[in-house]
């Protein structure tokens, strides 16, 4: 995300190399190129206006100590202006009401609202032990209810049925009783919304929040709308008292801008964003690490909370020990690190992590269609003996025919991942005497490696 805003930093850091302090001088044109990637990454005018203010108010006349260059401070006072831009702090949700505590989704068709119902809905359950009821009061889209239905059974929530002939209002109350008298902790309503701002649409959300008097009314908007995503904020913002803001398909092509110009628009804190389709991509939203991101410093924080989430800790501590006694890498290892970066979200999610540095580093590992190339190195893993798997060594040119005609690809294919696998091997084999410095300058080597390690 801000790729381009990222690179242009890097370039501002060289242009003031070497001088002894930033001055108004030598920081307008840094500041000329930094507005300039804001706004091509849809960030909107009058926050890109305030914003490059605010920075050049506090860097202008800020002394360069210690080891820093001019570059380095300019950027640590536009991660501090970044950060409070977004919010400064991550502010979760309130539900301290007497059960159930209701919270109202709202925004326009497209956003995501549904899928990020039932991610909420898990996201609750899962970390904060709520019994939680999800109903749908969108009785104008065609299937609308039945996909929230599907999505709760996933999330493993309950589901309070609902009909297109009924009226919001209604469904909203009956869904309140249902919830008080089943003693439920959290109600999540989903709303109807709309392929754009309508005065209809408007006046149903506030009938529906009268009736409701929610703890929480979360505005979910597209970060993919850019500009767009202003307006609607603005429009949402005027019809109901919002609480918090939910970024979706943060993880898209899009510029981003929407990420910097929510919070500044509506004063409303950024409270999650939803980070690909599965359930499990909801994050809590951090404006601190989100602006070290966007700056390349990465993300360590989330990844390791990400990792904490996902990964098997005694698988993990198994194959550390394995690592630390020499005893190897073998294709069993490959393809169980494999497993565990999907579970992270794929190797793009974990990129988007890392260190600009870094990620330019791993960025060597692969990318594009990542599902499809991880099923086939698994397809033709799972194709081998228990014996090749642990011994690679042993598969020859017969070996290899069996294995490809196993796994339905070509022999080709076989020698790619053979290839892919001995070069990850020798990575390890520095990791285990060198640590993450050997890891990191080994990964420079692995081009065209498979995606998902």
């Amino acid at each position: 995300m801000l790729d381009n805003l990222t690179q242009r930093l890097a370039r501002v850091m060289k242009t003031l190399k070497g001088e002894a302090r930033l001055t108004e001088s030598n920081i307008a044109d840094a500041l000329r190129e930094v507005r300039m990637a804001l706004l091509e990454a849809d960030v909107a005018l009058p926050v890109v206006k305030d914003f490059i203010a605010a920075v050049k108010e506090k860097a202008v006349g800020e002394e360069v100590i210690g080891s820093l260059s001019p570059g380095q401070a300019l950027v640590g006072v536009v991660h501090r202006e970044m950060t409070k831009l977004m919010g400064e702090a991550h502010q979760g949700l309130n539900l301290a009401a007497q059960p159930p505590a209701i919270v109202l989704m709202a925004g326009l068709q497209g956003a995501g609202k549904t899928t990020t119902t039932g991610k909420l809905a898990k996201l609750l359950k899962e970390t904060q032990k709520k019994k939680v009821l999800v109903v749908s009061c969108d009785v104008y889209r065609p299937a609308a209810i039945e996909q929230l239905k599907t999505v709760a059974a996933q999330a493993g929530v309950e589901f309070f049925p609902s009909s297109p002939s009924d009226k919001p209002e209604a469904i909203a109350a009956a869904a309140v009783d249902y919830a008080k008298r089943h003693y439920f902790d959290v109600l999540l309503v989903d709303t109807a919304g709309r392929l754009a701002i309508d005065a209809e649409m408007m006046d149903e959300i506030k009938r529906l929040h009268a009736a409701l008097n929610p703890v929480e009314t979360l505005f979910v908007v597209d970060a993919m709308l850019g500009q767009d995503a202003v307006n609607t904020a603005r429009a949402f913002g005027e019809a109901l008292p919002l609480t918090g803001v939910i970024l979706t398909k943060l993880d898209g092509d899009a510029r981003g801008g929407a990420a910097l110009s929510v919070r500044h628009v509506t004063g409303k804190p950024i409270k999650f964003a939803g980070v690909g389709e599965k359930l499990s991509g909801l994050e809590a939203f951090h404006p601190e690490r989100m602006a070290s991101r966007v700056l390349g410093m990465g993300d360590i924080l989330s990844l390791v909370e990400e990792a904490r989430k996902s990964v098997d800790e005694e698988q993990a501590k198994a194959f550390a020990q394995k690592l630390k006694s020499g005893k190897g890498f073998d294709l069993n290892d490959f393809k169980d690190q494999i497993g565990q970066m999907r579970k992270m979200g794929g190797m793009s999610a974990f990129m988007d992590k890392l260190p600009a540095q870094f990620a330019q580093a791993a960025s060597q590992l692969g990318g594009g269609a990542e599902e499809k190339m991880i099923r086939r190195v698994e397809g033709i893993i799972n194709s081998m003996t228990p014996l090749e798997r642990s011994k690679p060594e042993l598969i020859k040119a017969s070996r290899k025919r069996r294995i490809a005609a196993g796994a339905g690809v070509q022999v080709q294919e076989v020698n790619r991942l053979l290839n892919q696998f001995e070069q990850t091997q020798k990575v390890m084999k520095q990791f285990s005497k060198g640590g993450i410095a050997k890891l990191m300058r080994g990964m420079k080597g692995l081009k065209g490696m498979m995606p998902g390690m």
